[in-house]
């Protein structure tokens, strides 16, 4: 027999929120550039140290970035394709190009 409570998670008269697209698939996004088709999803940070290939300095563990890899790969996703950017190396990825080493 149920509960004769109402539920907490939602006040009844309260209207139902939107579905938060960008919350449900993990922040992963599509994006189409000069240089390609990429899949780029955001990582609020992560325990391992990474080096950017934008600016070629470190992700420090912890630090919020972005994973992007190629669409048009030939298996989708390959792990050896992903790369981690900082948020801003990758918004100027057009105007600056990766650095080498």
């Amino acid at each position: 027999m149920p509960s004769g409570r109402r539920s907490s998670k939602r006040p009844y008269a309260q209207e139902v929120r939107p579905l938060d697209v960008d919350l449900a698939t993990g922040g992963r996004r599509n994006e189409t550039a000069d240089d390609g088709e990429w899949v780029v999803q955001r990582v609020r940070g992560s325990d391992r140290t990474f080096r950017c290939p934008g600016c070629d300095q470190e992700l420090v563990p912890g630090t919020a970035h972005v994973v992007a890899w190629r669409s048009d790969g030939l298996f989708g996703e390959a792990l050896d394709d992903r790369r981690h950017w900082h948020t801003s190396c990758w918004q100027a990825r057009g105007r600056r190009g990766p650095t080498r080493r």
